[in-house]
């Protein structure tokens, strides 16, 4: 027990007299940081033992590891003073002249402020006002900012030159769970320390030792499932402790706890994930019934089975995991069994569709039966191939369909002749043989070539073949999409088609095109909506890293440059110019023939020279 703390007798005389245990063991020291925050401690320690002490502090981490206790155990270090002692240490064992105010929040020189509730300029500019007075009675003005990332945008830039160039009299500390909300500016006059969360097994070990110190009978199953529910979070840890020993009467047992958090039983977790790998439904949907009816929750039995899946599939590359202090002997027993015995492919989608189907659970208005179509769906996944399993199966079919397709091929037009029957088997990873032995038979997939119209598709196996597509409209260039925007009356399409878009290859049904950064997003959505719109035929807009071809506009640049150049090369024009200095060419029409030869509008240099053209006129071609 702390030395600042009341003793055992009168903390639990009374109701008035008593402390919660997230407060009555609190972190005094930093021996009690070592447990989860090791890497902290030993830089602070070797921090002040070569008297490099910072001038600013940042801790961040989840919420209750510690990060305000963290401060005041740093403030006390910085301002620690005995009869023997008089400078900055880690070593607190003895309490020191302001030890005890410090730890209890109400010394005059360390100042705590909630930026939550004290956001804006005004509350900074008091601090900076106050940093140039000097410490009352401690060695360091220390102050510690809690939840800093709620400061206004203004409150962090007038913090900012004395966080950089403070007294040498003063300290900063600061504490957040939002880290990147903190400007960098800030960040960088900072020490910065994150606080991990503490390992479940960590928090059992904590646990056993403060219901040994309160006096308090616990099972070790029930301390390993407050320390799951705890998520790291000592302060948490230790409220559901509170909550467990009260609602036990004084003792923390399994059922209890379990009923208290809503959680199932872990065997019957373990009997409801093997359930689904072998694919029996109807079990499975029994034993989910049978917890819902005992009290646990329907989107915590599947999260609990999602845990138990990750689990399994942990131990399968790290088996020594299996000696997690928090882990209870069922899973440790019968989760190395299903860990050498289940492959990773199905243990993937399973771990894939339950954190779709959580979700879907915790937000419908049904939780059990949104849990049901879940478990419906896990189980029927187990008979699946893995895509593996199928990508080669299909491989061999098409294989099968090109070297036997006459034998396959119907013999009259009524539907007689040979049959093609392909049987799916159906894989749950590489289970035992019990595993493999599912209740109810396994369906048998038959399919059979049949003969179909034309417009229809031809199947072959499970090789479908479609006949290429006709569009109503002919659309054979970037030209042709561009002039059905102009007669569809859509300009922003244009527009986007002629600025952007690289055409890679063309074909009815599919475009294939290349994008720049700087291209909506939603261009090509846009383009193959208004294509099947337009065309009546379904289309594929697909995305290339290949060059492409330059942009329509691009190509229209080029080609007027061009003509520019040739016309400068004329010698007529050549004469013009010459004639009237400061002329410019500004643009080349071409005119068609009556045989629809393209010829240059170019006025001759003796019709140009009798006109009215003053020099640094701009002549149009």
């Amino acid at each position: 027990m702390s030395d600042f703390e009341p003793t055992a007798a009168h903390a639990n005389g009374g109701a008035a007299g008593y402390r919660v245990l997230a407060r009555k063991y609190r972190p005094k020291d930093f021996t009690d940081l070592m447990v989860g925050q090791e890497p902290m401690v030993r830089t602070l320690t070797n921090a002040f033992e070569t008297g490099r002490i910072a001038q600013a502090y940042m801790l961040t981490g989840v919420r209750g590891v510690g990060k305000t206790t963290t401060a005041r155990i740093l403030a006390r270090a910085l301002n620690y003073k005995t009869a023997e002692i008089d400078k900055p240490t880690i070593d607190l064992k003895l309490p020191g002249e302001h030890c005890q105010a410090i730890m209890e929040g109400r010394h005059v020189d360390v100042i705590e402020m909630d930026a939550a509730s004290h956001t804006g300029i005004d509350d900074i500019r008091e601090i900076i006002e106050q940093v140039r007075y000097r410490p009352v009675s401690a060695r360091y003005k220390v102050y510690i900012i809690d939840e800093v990332h709620m400061l206004s945008t203004a409150a962090f830039n007038g913090l900012l030159k004395t966080l950089e160039e403070p007294p040498e009299h003063v300290k900063f500390i600061f504490a957040t769970t939002e880290i990147r909300k903190v400007p960098i500016t800030v960040l960088s006059r900072c020490q910065r320390f994150d606080l991990r969360r503490i390992s479940a097994s960590d928090l059992v070990g904590l646990f056993s030792t403060i219901a040994a110190k309160e006096g308090i009978v616990a099972d070790e199953e029930a301390l390993a499932m407050i320390a799951r529910a705890a998520e790291g979070s000592a302060r948490d840890g230790l409220s559901l402790l509170d909550q467990a020993i009260a609602h036990g009467g004084g003792t923390v047992k399994t059922d209890a706890v379990r009923a208290m958090l809503g959680l199932a039983d872990r065997a019957r977790i373990v009997d409801l994930f093997e359930h689904v790998v072998r694919g029996d439904v109807a079990a499975a949907l029994s034993e989910f019934g049978s917890q819902y009816e005992s009290g646990a929750s329907p989107t915590v039995v599947l999260t609990d089975l999602a845990d138990f899946t990750h689990l399994v599939t942990r131990l399968k590359y790290i088996p020594s995991a299996a000696q997690d202090a928090s882990l209870s002997e069922v899973e440790r027993v019968r989760g190395a069994e299903l860990s050498t015995s289940i492959s990773v492919s199905t243990l993937s989608r399973m771990w894939q569709m339950l954190l779709k189907g959580i979700p879907e659970a915790e937000n419908s208005a049904r939780p059990a039966g949104a849990a049901e179509m879940v478990i419906i769906r896990l189980a029927h996944a187990a008979h699946l191939p893995s895509p593996e399993d199928a990508a080669r199966r299909l491989a061999e079919l098409a294989e099968g369909g090109q070297t036997g397709s006459h034998s396959a091929a119907p013999s009259g037009g009524n539907g007689g002749g040979a049959q093609a029957s392909y049987r799916t088997a159906a894989v749950a990873g590489q289970m035992p043989d019990r595993a493999m032995q599912p209740t109810a038979p396994r369906p048998t997939a038959h399919l059979q070539s049949v003969p179909t119209p034309e417009s229809q598709p031809v199947v072959l196996g499970r090789i479908e073949t479609k006949p290429t597509p006709v569009p109503k409209v002919p659309v054979k260039s970037l030209e042709d999409i561009a002039e059905l925007c102009t007669q569809n009356r859509d300009p922003k399409l244009k527009a986007l088609l002629r600025s952007y878009v690289r055409l890679v290859g063309l074909e009815p049904g599919r475009l294939e095109i290349n994008l720049p950064p700087e291209a909506p997003k939603t261009l090509a959505g846009d383009l193959q909506r208004r294509l099947e719109e337009w065309t009546e035929i379904r289309w594929m807009v697909i995305l290339s890293r290949e060059a492409g071809r330059p942009t329509l506009a691009e190509t229209e640049s080029s080609n007027r440059e061009a003509r520019l150049l040739d016309a400068r090369q004329d010698p007529d024009v050549a004469a013009i110019l010459t004639r009237f200095p400061g002329a410019r060419i500004t643009d080349v029409r071409i005119r068609a023939t009556g045989n629809e030869d393209e010829t240059l509008d170019i006025p001759s240099a003796a019709e140009s020279a009798e006109g009215d053209i003053l020099p640094g006129d701009d002549i149009e071609f």
